[in-house]
């Protein structure tokens, strides 16, 4: 694959850079990555990605834009209030460059459409802002061997992993967020974003360190956050990086998995 004169103008910084150079360039070109959610977390997420040649980025959200979002969710603008999201962040990515194409899919992620989707992506971002849909990608991650960059945001904190965990190594197998999170906390425990606010530049942030990780495994750069959790205290301004190992007992990638199949996020299905 040659670059145009116009590509090797937009992607020299990372041209440049040892470890990623030409070759590198074109892995993104030729990448497929499916973001979870065009909120405050996807939409750095997406505008980074956009910015760095990936070549077919995925969104899937049924929400439409609302004035409240844009204190954080800066793929929209005020113009896009009560058009849908991913019409919305389709247009701003595509004012950043014009060599990705984007696949609006105006939907919920469900059980019955998450492999669908899922498989034909090479790595899935998540920016979910709820414990159902987080288990849903975790699962159709694991059981279609997908890797899943994920994050979490609230009030002034973020956390972020990499879940591989159906890559066998010498050593095993890494985690996933079942073996951190086994079960969904109650309802009304753990308040969401809506409820308990979040600051709107600490999504920016996290969602850069989210598109960093998923560049990574997509060009094999550097180290996989996969095996460790990382937390962020926004007003302590630190950084916690903690190992994670998988969980024997777990019930979708243990030894003995329970789950093998996306039937218990059907409707009417038990807890996750």
């Amino acid at each position: 694959m040659a670059f145009s004169e116009d590509q090797i103008n937009r992607y020299a910084r990372h041209i440049l850079l040892d470890g990623v150079g030409g070759v590198g360039q074109q892995k993104l070109l030729q990448s497929r990555v499916l973001v979870v959610g065009a909120g405050g977390l996807g939409s750095p997420v997406l505008m980074y990605l956009a910015a760095a040649g990936v070549g077919t980025l995925g969104i899937v959200d049924d929400d439409v834009v609302d004035l409240s979002n844009l204190q954080r969710q800066i793929v929209h603008s005020t113009a896009s209030v009560g058009t849908a999201k991913v019409e919305s962040a389709k247009k701003t990515l595509a004012a950043i460059n014009p060599d990705v194409t984007v696949i609006p899919h105006q939907e919920r992620l469900t059980a019955e459409n998450a492999l669908d989707l899922i498989s034909g992506y090479d790595i899935v971002a998540d920016g979910s802002d709820n414990f159902a849909t987080r288990f849903l990608v975790n699962d159709a991650c694991y059981l279609a061997k997908k890797t899943l960059v994920s994050a979490a945001i609230l009030r002034f904190d973020a956390q972020l992993y990499t879940f591989k965990a159906f890559e066998e190594s010498e050593t095993g197998h890494g985690p996933c967020y079942r073996c951190i999170f086994p079960e969904a906390p109650p309802e009304g425990q753990i308040p969401t974003c809506a409820e308990a606010g979040v600051l709107g530049a600490l999504c920016g942030m996290a969602g850069s360190l989210q598109a960093t990780e998923v560049l990574k495994e997509l060009i094999g750069l550097g180290e996989s956050m996969s095996g460790s959790l990382m937390i962020y205290d926004g007003l302590a301004t630190t950084f916690r990086k903690i190992s994670v190992k998988p969980d024997p007992g777990c019930r979708l990638c243990g030894d003995n998995p329970e789950i093998t199949d996306l039937s218990i996020h059907q409707a009417g299905a038990s807890d996750q």
